[in-house]
């Protein structure tokens, strides 16, 4: 097997926030705003890892101003199941440095 494939359940590697991840970042915004009871001005996703689930978990570290970042797990379904994404889980007062992890 190819080690840059994904292993199911596996974390990938961090890799550069794509315009696909800032859209996904973007789409749950409101449901973490909703969470957390803030408005974030700034919600810059600057990197990201994903985990094959049944679905797609995305782990992405998003950049909300000054040295504040959040990380936030977001669910992608399968595409035959066509639901809408899901912020699944939330880390906040986060630094550039705090390396993403499963949670």
């Amino acid at each position: 097997m190819e080690s840059d494939k994904m292993m199911p359940g596996g974390l990938t590697e961090a890799r550069p926030a794509t315009p696909e991840i800032q859209e996904i970042a973007t789409t749950v915004k409101p449901q973490l705003e909703g969470k957390t009871n803030k408005t974030y001005e700034k919600f810059e996703a600057v990197e990201y890892k994903s985990q094959v689930v049944a679905g797609i978990n995305y782990y992405i570290k998003v950049h909300v101003g000054g040295n504040s970042y959040v990380h936030i797990k977001v669910f992608k379904s399968l595409p035959h199941q066509n639901e809408p994404l899901k912020l699944s889980g939330y880390q906040v007062d986060k630094t550039k440095d705090d390396e993403l992890k499963a949670f």
